[in-house]
């Protein structure tokens, strides 16, 4: 029986893959008929949009793989990886399209549309950006970078789409709009990767910890242990919902091991049920050197 957010990324995907194919065909069928650079273009991002899709699905499978002694963190990052991957995918896709356009500005190439290849892509803007909505958000619940990488990737394919309509309509008078169009569409591509790669690139370099993670672990250390006076050498570590968690208290000098102990694992115990991450604590005493922020008041 799989999880939420298993549930959420397997039907992400799948649903990705079925639409992708469908408006692949279509979009790829209106671009040849119209001799459309753009079109061609958007129709391939569109299909690379069903491999990114398939790779998100592998990667929750993956993921969802327990720990071992090889990996005993878990395999989440294989999500990450999955995000890579799609970003890799994308830059391919995005620079061979910005040479194409280009190209055919420099021959002088115009493209004829038909009224239907309009529609086609209309359609497709309309499902994409819709698709592009549940991604992100289901990404943000379980907090996924794939999804997040995926949803931006649909959302990039739905802004193309309404690019080449008004491309399509305005063609009749400009005949450089298709190529024009084509590089407008490579640039999309070529942001929505850097903005995945950068993601994704940050999460296995090492990521600082989110301020508002930051306040709900000091306020929740102030409210059940007073006599903490100082918190810092907050280090986190993300296996996909697997989150571990260092960081450095002082304790007041007074206060013997095992009392330092018990409340240290008493804290570890508190963030782990309120926060859901997996932390491991350090105690120091007071008299030291301090290197970190005092909590407030």
């Amino acid at each position: 029986m799989h999880d939420k957010p298993q549930q959420l990324g397997y039907l992400e995907g799948w649903l990705s893959i079925a639409l992708n194919v469908i408006l692949f065909g279509f979009k790829y069928w209106a671009g040849i008929k119209s001799g459309s650079v753009a079109m061609v273009a958007d129709a391939w991002h569109t299909l690379s949009d069903t491999f990114t899709s398939l790779i998100i699905v592998v990667s929750f499978v993956i993921a969802a793989r327990p720990a071992d002694k090889r990996h005993p963190f878990g395999h989440g990052r294989a999500e990450v990886i999955g995000a890579l991957i799609i970003g890799t995918l994308l830059t391919v896709v995005g620079l061979t399209f910005l040479k194409e356009s280009i190209l055919r500005l420099q021959n002088y190439q115009a493209a004829q549309f038909a009224t239907l290849a309009i529609i086609v892509f209309g359609i497709s803007m309309i499902l994409k950006e819709a698709l592009a909505e549940f991604s992100l958000w289901a990404g943000k619940k379980i907090d996924s970078r794939a999804l997040l990488a995926d949803g931006w990737h649909h959302r990039s394919d739905a802004i193309a789409s309404g690019l080449i309509v008004i491309g399509a309509l305005s063609g009749a008078y400009l005949w450089w709009i298709d190529g024009v169009m084509g590089i407008f569409v490579s640039a999309l591509i070529l942001y929505a990767t850097y903005d995945i790669l950068k993601g994704a690139v940050g999460s296995l370099l090492g990521e600082k910890v989110d301020p508002i993670l930051e306040a709900k672990i000091k306020n929740l250390i102030k409210t059940i242990a007073p006599s903490v006076s100082c918190l810092h050498h907050l280090h986190l570590h993300r296996y996909g919902d697997h989150i571990e968690l260092s960081l450095h208290i002082k304790l007041p000098t007074e206060m013997n091991l095992k009392e330092a102990h018990d409340l240290a694992t008493m804290l570890e115990e508190a963030i782990r049920i309120e926060l859901k991450v997996e932390p491991t604590i350090h105690v120091e005493p007071l008299g030291e050197p301090e290197e970190a922020r005092r909590f407030p008041g």
